[in-house]
């Protein structure tokens, strides 16, 4: 009786599962939604690393962008140009121009020229300190407890004597570590030369209290700003204009650099050994000619 009663049940719901089957593979014919075969190609043609540097919410939703809405091809910063050709080809247009982005951290201060310091017993994330009032002087810089580092999928951005600093050979400008730092100091920014100058402050404080709690902070004095038009200043600090920079503005940005008083604009950029001459163009130097700059 005990047997007969088994292969009952197992007779039930082996038709119960060739029933379904045939009720699931139905539905899928029926059901099924055709993808265009151009969003598969681009989502191939992508590098998958889904990190939403080009805006959107992953690669996916980036090339059904692409095929259905004319997006630009060239917006993915970790597939960089090589990628933006291949999707142009799949697309049958033309690339454009494609400026590399890459991590801009608005601040020089290390550990040293920190003024006005209070010990923090507390999380040592950023987004933790960042609630607590007095961590440190400045209330726009760094406070160096890497919740960048840990956002960066490429090990470019690391923590150097309390500073955020950017590995550039390594960078790609996903945008991971701009959109954790609570202060808000990090830029997605394209870079229309290797090397570009910036200002490595955020502080909009006057030049009274800029100065008493940072000694690497910009005290909006105006002398880059009288040398070259590249430079305004803004709510008492220095601004660089990324979008019209060229080499051409190189002797400018080097005059600027040996004028400002506390030494806050430098050059930031892939490593190379060349400098900019006084003719402001590209020049083969050595390494530490560069380090001045740098």
């Amino acid at each position: 009786m005990i047997v007969i009663t088994l292969s009952i049940a197992a007779g039930t719901m082996l038709l119960m599962a060739v029933i379904f089957s045939y009720i699931l593979g139905w539905a899928n014919k029926t059901f099924k939604v055709e993808v265009d075969p151009k969003i598969e190609s681009v989502i191939e043609a992508l590098p998958g690393a889904n990190c939403g540097g080009c805006g959107y919410l992953g690669c996916s939703d980036y090339a059904v962008a692409i095929v259905t809405d004319d997006v630009p091809v060239n917006k993915c910063t970790v597939g960089g140009e090589s990628c933006a050709i291949s999707i142009a080809n799949i697309m049958g247009v033309e690339v454009g121009k494609t400026i590399p982005v890459r991590a801009i951290v608005h601040c020089g201060a290390h550990s040293g020229d920190r003024l006005q310091l209070t010990e923090y017993r507390g999380e040592k994330r950023c987004a933790a300190a960042h609630q607590v009032a007095g961590v440190q002087g400045c209330t726009f810089g760094c406070l160096g407890f890497g919740d960048c580092v840990r956002a960066c999928n490429y090990d470019a951005i690391h923590i150097v004597e309390g500073l955020a600093t950017v590995n550039y050979e390594k960078c790609v400008g996903c945008g991971a570590c701009s959109k954790v730092c609570p202060r808000d100091i990090i830029s997605i920014t394209g870079f229309q030369e290797d090397l570009i100058p910036t200002v490595a402050c955020s502080n909009k404080d006057k030049a009274k209290d800029a100065k008493a709690v940072c000694s690497a902070a910009c005290v909006g004095c105006k002398a880059c700003s009288k040398i070259s038009d590249i430079f305004r200043i803004t709510d008492n600090l220095s601004v660089c204009d990324y979008d019209h920079y060229s080499n051409t503005y190189a002797e400018e940005a080097i005059k600027a650099i040996e004028k400002c008083p506390t030494h806050c604009i430098q050059f930031i950029g892939k490593r190379v050994e060349q400098k900019m001459d006084v003719r402001g163009t590209i020049s083969d130097l050595e390494s530490e000619d560069l380090d001045r700059y740098m």
